[in-house]
């Protein structure tokens, strides 16, 4: 029987409606202190990778990136303990290492430490941060911490942008998948905030043992432009390559080779 006239735009809008309804349920408020749908996916072991600027077709390297993945005691508990080192050609800046320690499954932080060597005259140079439920702090008992006076607030508990790769391989990547998450560079001088995150696509590209098929997630970092992609290998979700604009027109590409 035909539809009558009258029903046929109501129908439409109800039908469209469920299409917004169903875009805004792919968007996702991740909240620290919920537990990561793929958390699991965090496997103990060391990746790296290699870290370069690309002006037009002209490549320069700048280090190896080492991120080691371990899950042992710590406080009287088990967590998750993620250790990263840079080793760099310039001689500016030689080495960094960072420690950080999370709860299990939900990726709470609790202490993120840095120290960076240069190259020139050796000198580390120690930041360590605390993060609480309102505000992220410089470390009391790190000894030469430089960061020992920083307090900065937020409105609500915040990750560690420093494990941005980590925590973006436990959520569930999917066609359409998109993520609000609130982000904290510790001792930077941007507030915590959110930042959207969201799977545009999929695409096969080199990988150190051959073609992977990823998820391709974009971020703007809350400035609208070029922004950065990330490519996540689907299954693991490891992150094999990420590739941003700089201010200055040259790209920057970490890209897996171990």
């Amino acid at each position: 029987m035909p539809i009558p006239r009258l029903v046929l735009p109501l129908a439409v809008a109800l039908v469209f409606a469920g299409l917004a309804a169903a875009s805004q349920a792919a968007v996702q408020n991740i909240d620290v202190g919920t537990p990561l749908a793929r958390f699991g996916l965090l496997k103990p072991g060391t990746h790296r990778y290699l870290r370069y600027l690309k002006t037009g077709e002209a490549t320069q390297p700048i280090d190896i990136w080492t991120r080691e993945i371990r899950f042992e005691p710590h406080d009287g508990r088990p967590q998750m303990h993620i250790v990263q080192r840079w080793d760099g050609v310039f001689p500016a800046v030689s080495t960094r290492t960072f420690d950080s320690w999370f709860d299990l499954d939900t990726f709470r932080p609790h202490t993120h430490a840095r120290t960076s060597v240069n190259g020139k005259d050796g000198k580390p140079v120690v930041e360590g941060f605390l993060f609480a439920p309102d505000r992220v702090t410089g470390m009391q008992d790190l000894a030469g911490n430089t960061q020992k006076d920083l307090n900065v607030a937020s409105s609500e508990p915040t990750f560690n942008f420093e494990t941005d790769i980590e925590f973006l391989q436990a959520l569930p990547l999917a066609d359409g998948y998109e993520a609000r998450v609130n982000f904290y560079h510790p001792g930077g001088s941007t507030p915590p905030q959110r930042y959207t995150f969201k799977v545009t696509g999929s695409q096969t590209i080199a990988g150190p043992a051959g073609p992977v098929d990823c998820w391709v997630v974009f971020t703007d970092y809350n400035t609208p432009g070029d922004g950065a992609k990330f490519w996540f290998a689907k299954g693991s979700q490891l992150m094999v390559r990420q590739e941003g604009a700089l201010p200055d027109g040259r790209r920057l590409v970490k890209t897996l080779i171990e």
